[in-house]
């Protein structure tokens, strides 16, 4: 079984993936889109990452508040996470995600990656962290 790990934001989503013992979470990609409302592409190919390496769940970060309250972006994802389950009979879980995009930076720095580099891959290392926090927990 292997478990889909997303960050969701406003006009990227990272993507990573655990392995088949669910111990590690690897990056695999990050989708683009045009426009924050445009989802239908976006879907399509999660489905097809889904399908590719034969996922069973899928842990979406969930960006609360650092009070624990939840905001505009934590109810787009909630949204984002009805239209995933909808879409692909999946179960989603929304995994807190406080802090991951720091902690992103901070490993993408100390890893030697050019600030200018770090771009394109901080919402997969975003989502890696996400799963690998829940692969950890679930052990």
């Amino acid at each position: 079984m292997r478990v889909l790990g997303l960050d969701y934001g406003t006009k990227t989503v990272g993507v990573a993936v655990s392995d088949a013992l669910m111990i590690t979470a690897q990056p695999v990609e990050t989708i683009t889109r045009k426009s924050a409302n445009k989802l239908r592409q976006t879907l399509a190919r999660i489905e097809a990452i889904i399908e590719e390496y034969e996922v069973e769940k899928i842990v979406l970060g969930y960006p609360k508040n650092m009070n624990n309250t939840i905001g505009e972006r934590a109810e787009a994802c909630e949204a984002f996470k009805e239209d995933l389950e909808r879409r692909t009979g999946l179960p989603v879980i929304l995994w807190d995600e406080r802090m991951t995009t720091v902690e992103s930076e901070r490993v993408l720095m100390a890893g030697g990656v050019r600030r200018e580099n770090r771009k394109a891959v901080i919402d997969q290392m975003a989502a890696v962290l996400i799963l690998q926090g829940y692969l950890d927990s679930a052990k």
